[in-house]
């Protein structure tokens, strides 16, 4: 199947990279020296994941909002402070949190508006962050100047204006159609959330003791940011429910059995972050007017998914995995239950 208007997922996926880049780089340089180093951290989630959702929102009922150059400004104004002031830390990181929201945001209404109800575009501009977070915090193991960093956020509104050349306002959303039409809407976005909060939460619950160098840590993050890409790619090829049983089903013993093993963990991370495109998918086909407010969705369960590893940290080995195990299943009987059966070409039997 032709992908029309494909390249605003790899406009923002650029955009995206820089932006995880600019924050992460931020948060490692704050927290080195911190006290509450758990704090920061914490309270980025809150602020550049919750808020998404009312972003959304707001930018559905009012476009001409330009949520991209806001972000733009920003994340400028909270590296320009960064770099040449001693303010308060804390007031840096609210001002950055709100413009990875909003450029979050913006990239989610383009690239689903323009998708023509597939996956991959949206599924290409997320991919961007894992690459972009692995290389903010080797940036802030460098000497690089802060204000460089600058420069770089000023880098991506040449690809924001390109972005802004695709026609997104006709929006393509209501050719999402992937869930069960049986089903209560309500029940179906509450079945994508906890989805969402269970992949949040073993994002930082699998077992990776062989990450011990950098090296490592760059090819895990490099995995995540490839699965992500894969799952919307191999869902608009071969069908979202086959890729989202798949994908959960195979990637439960790679995770659990790969902790000293690197080529095996690697295999069920990125089988495991193909579900974050067809969670997305699943929102988006019961929220098709408010797509801004469904990927919001998603990052609301991100951080609800991530609060408890601040304040709790599972030490049993044989607990965990067999934790890992009993998500993994429950995300599969969600998945199976909401999204709709398949024809023999991966689509969806209307």
């Amino acid at each position: 199947m032709k992908q029309k208007n494909i390249g605003c997922g790899y406009l923002y996926f650029y955009i995206h990279f820089v932006v995880e880049v600019v924050c992460f780089y931020f948060l490692s340089m704050v927290t080195n020296n911190s006290f509450f180093v758990w704090l920061i951290p914490f309270i980025y989630d809150a602020l550049a994941f919750v808020p998404q959702s009312l972003m959304g929102y707001a930018n559905d009922k009012n476009p001409k909002l330009r949520l991209d150059y806001l972000g733009t400004i920003l994340l400028i104004i909270s590296m320009l402070l960064f770099s040449f002031t001693n303010l308060n830390v804390y007031l840096m990181l609210i001002i950055l949190c709100l413009g990875n929201a909003c450029l979050h945001v913006s990239g989610a209404e383009v690239t689903l508006k323009n998708s023509n109800g597939m996956l991959s575009h949206s599924a290409i501009f997320v991919a961007g962050g894992s690459f972009g977070v692995i290389s903010g915090k080797l940036l802030a193991m460098t000497n690089i100047p802060s204000w460089i960093l600058i420069i770089l956020i000023i880098s991506i509104i040449p690809f924001i204006m390109l972005a802004n050349t695709y026609n997104s306002n006709n929006n393509s959303c209501d050719k999402f159609e992937y869930t069960n039409k049986k089903i209560n809407s309500k029940i179906i976005i509450l079945c994508a959330l906890i989805v969402v909060i269970v992949r949040g939460y073993m994002g930082y619950g699998i077992p990776t003791s062989w990450n011990k160098t950098i090296i490592q840590t760059i090819i895990l993050y490099v995995t995540m940011g490839i699965g992500k890409a894969m799952g919307g790619i191999l869902s608009d090829r071969f069908g979202i429910r086959k890729i989202a049983v798949i994908s959960t089903l195979l990637s439960v013993p790679f995770l659990c059995f790969g902790n000293n093993l690197m080529i095996v963990s690697l295999i069920g991370v990125m089988m495991f972050s193909m579900t974050m495109p067809i969670t997305l998918a699943i929102l988006v086909s019961e929220l098709k007017r408010t797509p801004g407010l469904a990927f919001g969705i998603t990052t609301i369960g991100l951080f609800l998914g991530t609060a408890p590893i601040f304040f709790i940290k599972i030490t049993n080995s044989i607990f965990n995995i067999c934790l890992i195990i009993l998500m993994s299943l429950l995300c599969l009987l969600l998945l199976m239950y909401v999204l709709r059966k398949e024809n023999e070409n991966g689509r969806v039997d209307i």
